[in-house]
């Protein structure tokens, strides 16, 4: 893959996370807030951009969007690494969506003090 296709792609992730964040905002903003992962103020940010304005941020050659994950249990418990027998599918990804809840929460309450 050269630099320039890689642009390109970078470019259409932009796009395509920007509009989704965007629709998610707009739909139901408690929701989209935890599965964002983005502050109240992003959150105004996002909601109000003009299709133009997101095009223009699109455009960018840095990613946008970023892995929230960076805790090694909640890898194991997403990819299933490191599962005993009596856990399952649905129950180690319930567990890893109430950590990642948390995770919200506390930097929640950290950027309102």
């Amino acid at each position: 893959m050269d630099s320039e296709q890689l642009l390109a792609e970078i470019r259409e992730a932009n796009l395509t996370y920007l509009m989704l964040a965007q629709n998610l905002i707009r739909k139901d903003r408690a929701e989209a807030l935890y599965r964002l992962g983005v502050s109240e103020e992003a959150a105004d940010l996002l909601g109000m951009l003009s299709t133009a304005q997101l095009l223009k941020i699109a455009s960018s050659n840095m990613l946008l969007c970023r892995f929230r994950v960076d805790d090694d249990l909640v890898w194991n418990l997403l990819t299933n690494h490191n599962v005993k027998k009596v856990d399952n599918a649905t129950t180690t990804q319930l567990h890893a969506s109430i950590l990642m809840a948390g995770k919200f929460a506390e930097s929640m309450s950290a950027t309102a003090h």
